[in-house]
């Protein structure tokens, strides 16, 4: 086989590889977007709930409107305008496969909540908080993993965390819990009080299945210490810090390896140093904040 057939056939496999990757990342994000829009036409109209972000906001402007002015306004035109700067910081800051994805997921949520048919489960305000706050963080998770968003404040904490190097969905629930507090002022507290248990929860669950943007403190104690850096380099793309230590009792000299690395590739780097030496001994902490430079990989 000549070598121009053998890198045609190699590039040929490398992107049918990708297509089927963006296929893939396609239709989850369709899949996201129709189960968010069951979520908002059930659980969150069945107990007039208001997920906060730019999802409520859109509520919030709906429900005004047929309250105060008897207007019905569908879904799909307000989202989009309330996405309208995050999808501009999304392009600008964080890439634009990834917005073009977002955009995706907000346009087929929108089409899927003015489409569908509003159905309740159950009235028992507890529950519709409760699995709707469940459902929501699965959906905006399923978009996360392949590399896309919900929009709205998703947008925005995707973009605090690359620039700052910190968990920033905490900082997201407190600017929802205004959106909410102004939702409680025109359509009642009860409501309010209850979106708030949905919003907690959504994001309890979200920092569960979704954990890219947290952090975790390595210190690894081993004989190849070389060897753990390279394979914490490969991995995250970022080195580690060598620490000379000391044993108590035998008084040897160790070597501790100190890395911050992303919580969910610690799935990864930990197996790997056992890999590498079943000895070592390793500790892993939860950072809670960070200064400096962090690399992480960007988006696309």
């Amino acid at each position: 086989m000549s070598p121009k057939s053998y890198s045609f056939k190699n590039t040929t496999r490398i992107t049918r590889t990708a297509v089927r990757k963006e296929l893939i990342r396609l239709l989850v994000v369709l899949l996201a977007a129709f189960l968010m829009a069951m979520n908002i036409n059930t659980f969150v109209n069945a107990g007039g709930l208001y997920p906060g972000g730019a999802t409520g906001l859109t509520i919030i402007i709906q429900r005004s409107a047929l309250k105060y002015l008897g207007l019905s306004i569908p879904y799909t035109p307000i989202n989009v305008l309330m996405n309208a700067i995050p999808v501009y910081i999304g392009f600008r800051f964080i890439g634009k496969k990834f917005t073009l994805f977002s955009m995706i997921m907000v346009l087929a949520n929108g089409f899927f909540v003015d489409l569908l048919p509003h159905y309740s489960l159950t009235h028992d305000p507890l529950l519709v908080a409760v699995f709707g706050g469940i459902l929501n963080a699965i959906a905006i998770t399923m978009c996360l993993n392949v590399d896309a968003t919900s929009g709205g404040t998703d947008f925005i904490s995707i973009y605090l965390s690359q620039k700052k190097g910190v968990d920033a969905f905490p900082y997201i629930l407190g600017g929802n819990i205004v959106i909410l507090a102004i939702a409680g002022f025109l359509f009642g507290w009860d409501k309010a009080l209850y979106s708030m248990i949905f919003q907690y929860v959504s994001t309890q669950a979200l920092h569960m299945l979704y954990r890219t943007y947290q952090q975790r403190t390595l210190f690894i104690i081993t004989d190849v210490p070389d060897r753990v850096c390279k394979m914490i380099y490969s991995t995250c793309g970022h080195g580690a810090t060598l620490i000379d230590g000391e044993g108590s009792f035998a008084h040897k000299n160790k070597k501790i390896v100190y890395s911050i690395v992303s919580a969910s590739d610690t799935r990864k780097i930990i197996p790997k140093i056992r890999e590498i030496d079943p000895n070592a001994f390793i500790n892993s902490v939860r950072t809670e904040e960070m200064l400096g430079n962090f690399y992480m990989r960007p988006r696309d």
